[in-house]
């Protein structure tokens, strides 16, 4: 038994919404066994499923903004001032962008509570007769109590923290209110200040989230079409399946699984210098389709594989820059959350994107092995600690493989149960999490009600944020896509670009500009809708396009300043940003290659998912 924690109440955001995700799990399992035996299952599952993402997403978030993991390009400053190591400067300039994100959260929650009341006024009933209103409710009281929270950060001592708190997001919320519906005239000199707030250090869904209602605001149209669209968009029928996966990947993440396929990584490909950076590359990219962000696969891969790459006479700067860009590339492995993403935006099958990422993804890795530089070991100065001669051993190839055989087959539950049409995404996403959860808890005994809840917390986090920049950025997507923006984009293009491989070219060289400078979901929401018109006026199929688009964005994960892996890396390897931004230089390159590879070969994307198409 645990002792009370005064502070304990204080995360109750953390518990909702992991209960909230807790039963998003449970109801499809219900659902599934139902079935058979009574001929239906709980009453409206699939809904209440997404309604319960609302939730999730909504309180995750705002436990994610106490742990500090809510997206921004000033992490590090955050992180900081924090710990009271920041200059004065660096302070006042984070707590500007604190404070603007709060006033923002502010006129969300109002443009939210006015959505609230037309749905109220239609009187819809979600399952057993709860009203949907009453689950819609929770996004202006979570945008209200996010304000608080990122003003309380504008002071250090409580008066003035509780005094920020309430006073900056009633000022967002009063302003919303006298200036909904109403044209904007200073659209620039807005935008420009929400530009600042980003580089100063505010969340990137407040920004995201401020831009659309400036731009909704210069039309005099309605707010309430901002929290329309994160509603919309948290509440899709495919979107379940992001958490459900991510928290498959956790709970694998937090257990022994991670050793056990590290164990037979290296025992299939040997334990010399080249079979271990080989086995290393392949598991960070595995790692991280699961677990559904690369960062993670650092923390939980980190500490086992650099050891590892040294005592084989790999020098450590290579071995840390190959783990820290390796996990990178499994954002085009199943069931990585991207994937899913991008299906569910460009509305093509999940089960056909987790088929068109294989073979390109075992280019990517490919390509970062060879033209990345991480495949040679000459002239490093450093002597191998074994020989690749004679590593193989067929016995211990099996025993590893047995060891590991609950996790070798949770790929085929989850893609498995898609593929095949017996499942649907949440419901494959549902079974595979609950395989995690039974395989770690019971057939391992690794995973305890303590961990099992640690995981739901993060996963609801992880997500919660997520969710929070999908939604803002889909509101804006749908302020340009309204305002022909795609249309112009395709005429544009057919007028300035000759053919379909100089726009491809072009292509690839904007996004990895455009991955430099967003985050990866907000790209997605983003830049899909304005792209795909002009790609398919160049005869690229949806599937290809998507492939190019992901496989581009994956050097996101390692350009600062929005370059996550940089900052897991330095962390999780004692080094110097500068020292691990330099050794994933070369992965830059191999990653471009290797996209513009992908991009003038469409059957390494279209092959597999037609050969199997019924």
């Amino acid at each position: 038994m645990g002792t009370f924690n005064g502070r304990s109440w204080m995360r109750w955001d953390e518990g909702l919404s992991a209960l909230a995700l807790a039963l998003m799990m449970l109801i499809p399992m219900v659902e599934i066994a139902m079935r058979p035996l009574l001929g239906q299952g709980v009453d409206n599952a699939p809904v209440l499923v997404q309604h319960l993402g609302l939730v999730m997403a909504m309180f995750g978030a705002l436990a994610a903004e106490r742990h500090g993991h809510l997206s921004s390009l000033g992490a590090s400053g955050a992180a900081q001032l924090e710990l009271g190591q920041a200059s004065a400067s660096q302070r006042w300039m984070l707590a500007a962008a604190k404070a603007g994100a709060a006033l923002i959260c502010g006129a969300l929650a109002q443009a939210s509570w006015h959505f609230v009341l037309s749905e109220r006024a239609a009187a819809q009933a979600l399952a057993y007769g709860l009203p949907v209103w009453w689950v819609q409710a929770c996004m202006p009281l979570g945008f209200v109590l996010l304000g608080a929270k990122l003003a309380s950060r504008c002071a250090q001592v409580w008066p003035w923290r509780l005094l920020w708190a309430l006073l900056l997001p009633l000022l967002g919320w009063l302003t919303a209110a006298a200036l909904d519906g109403r044209p904007l005239a200073l659209v620039w000199p807005l935008a420009l200040a929400l530009l600042a707030l980003l580089l100063g250090g505010a969340p990137i869904f407040a920004i995201l989230g401020g831009l659309a209602l400036l731009l909704f605001w210069q039309d005099g149209l309605p707010l309430a079409s901002v929290p329309l669209s994160h509603y919309q968009i948290t509440v899709n029928p495919s979107l379940p399946a992001l958490p459900l996966f991510t928290l498959a990947g956790l709970i694998f993440a937090r257990t022994g699984a991670a050793q056990r396929l590290g164990d037979l990584f290296l025992a299939l490909f040997g334990v010399g210098v080249h079979g271990t950076v080989l086995a290393a590359a392949v598991l960070c990219s595995a790692f991280t389709a699961f677990t559904g962000g690369s960062g993670v696969t650092i923390l939980a891969l980190g500490g086992l594989l650099l050891p590892l790459l040294r005592n084989a006479g790999y020098p450590e700067q290579r071995g840390i820059g190959l783990v820290t860009s390796a996990s990178a590339l499994g954002v085009l492995l199943a069931p990585s959350v991207p994937l899913i993403m991008y299906a569910v935006i460009a509305r093509v099958p999940i089960k056909d994107m987790f088929l068109a990422g294989l073979i390109p993804a075992l280019v990517m890795v490919a390509s970062l092995l060879l033209v990345g530089g991480f495949w040679r070991t000459r002239g490093s100065g450093i002597a191998p600690a074994r020989s690749d001669a004679g590593s193989f051993n067929w016995a211990a190839l099996g025993a590893c493989a047995w060891r590991a055989k609950w996790e070798l087959a949770a790929p085929v539950v989850a893609i498995g149960a898609l593929v095949s049409g017996l499942a649907t995404p949440t419901e494959s996403a549902a079974l595979t999490a609950a395989y995690a959860l039974a395989t770690q808890a019971w057939a391992h005994r690794e995973l305890s009600w303590r961990a099992l809840g640690r995981c739901l917390s993060e996963c609801a986090q992880i997500i919660g944020g997520v969710m929070l920049i999908l939604g803002m950025a889909l509101a804006l997507t749908n302020f340009l896509v309204d305002a022909g923006i795609p249309d112009a984009a395709v005429e544009a293009a057919q007028v300035w670009i000759p053919n379909r491989y100089a726009f491809l070219l072009a292509l690839c060289l904007f996004l990895f500009v455009a991955a430099a400078l967003m985050e990866i979901y907000a790209a997605l929401v983003v830049l899909v809708p304005l792209l795909l018109p002009v790609a398919l006026s160049y005869g690229i199929e949806p599937l290809h396009f998507g492939i190019i688009f992901l496989a581009a964005m994956e050097v996101g994960f390692l350009c600062p300043p929005a370059g996550m892996n940089i900052y897991f890396a330095a962390a999780m390897f004692g080094k110097s940003l500068r020292y691990v931004a330099s050794s994933v230089l070369p992965a830059l390159l191999a990653i471009f290659l290797g996209t513009f590879l992908i991009a003038c070969l469409p059957w390494l994307s279209t092959a597999l998912p037609a050969l199997l198409r019924p």
